[in-house]
């Protein structure tokens, strides 16, 4: 069976010595199968704890690293609106927002398992030898597109409810005419789709970061095998 260190210095020839050599040391005694394998173990296993971590109540209002915030303007403005009696209509939004990407994540575990198991050796390399972002970049260029797509209408079907929304939206329906807001924040439920995939893929980091720092304490073998490997 080929060595999984050898297919890198073969395919990588523009890879620095230094790096190399440090490569070599940590991923010589793996296969391309055992390598494959464990980011494929890990990947899945980061992935699922983050939906699972999000997807629930609190998951995202719970959470300051996550936390939904009120669109920039809405966020200028509030002030004026809380001086007008309209503080709780924005506390309110505030909290469906949230509520919104709460009830959306569940909707990227399949996408995310199927990015997974369908990881090219390409990806592979990129995982491994990249920084501490590197899964989070893969999933984001997997995966955002068509959750974008999935997480609207739920968005949409919740943030709905409140009155300021609307409002908001119909304002900023006409502020975009005349290119005074960028499209993320054009509307409520565009702007919480975007920020529940980047809390998303926040947390996915946070979970290959805990791996990167404890493998074994992972729970499986082939995790703790390929990504001890790497210290």
């Amino acid at each position: 069976m080929s060595r999984f260190f050898t297919f890198k210095t073969a395919t990588l020839p523009m890879l620095c010595m230094t790096a190399s050599l440090a490569f070599a040391v940590s991923l010589s005694d793996l296969s391309n199968q055992e390598a494959s394998s464990g980011l494929k173990a890990a990947l899945e296993k980061g992935s699922v704890a983050a939906v699972a971590k999000l997807g629930v109540t609190d998951g995202f209002l719970g959470n300051d690293k996550v936390k939904i915030q009120l669109p920039g303007v809405l966020e200028q403005a509030r002030p004026l609106l809380k001086m007008s009696g309209r503080g709780q209509q924005l506390d309110d939004l505030v909290v469906s927002m949230n509520r919104a990407a709460e009830a959306a994540v569940p909707l990227a575990k399949p996408l995310l398992v199927n990015a997974v198991k369908s990881m090219s050796v390409t990806d592979a390399k990129n995982i491994l030898s990249g920084g501490e972002t590197s899964v989070t970049d893969f999933f984001r260029e997997k995966t955002s597109g068509p959750l974008a797509v999935k997480f609207l209408p739920i968005v949409k079907g919740i943030t709905d409810r409140s009155g300021l929304s609307a409002q908001y939206n119909a304002t900023m329906a006409q502020a975009s005419k005349f290119k005074l807001v960028n499209e993320q924040q054009s509307t409520v439920e565009g702007y919480v789709s975007q920020r529940a995939l980047d809390g998303l893929y926040y947390m996915i980091g946070e979970e290959e970061k805990a791996i990167r720092r404890d493998p074994v304490g992972s729970g499986s073998k082939i995790i703790g095998k390929v990504f001890g490997s790497l210290k």
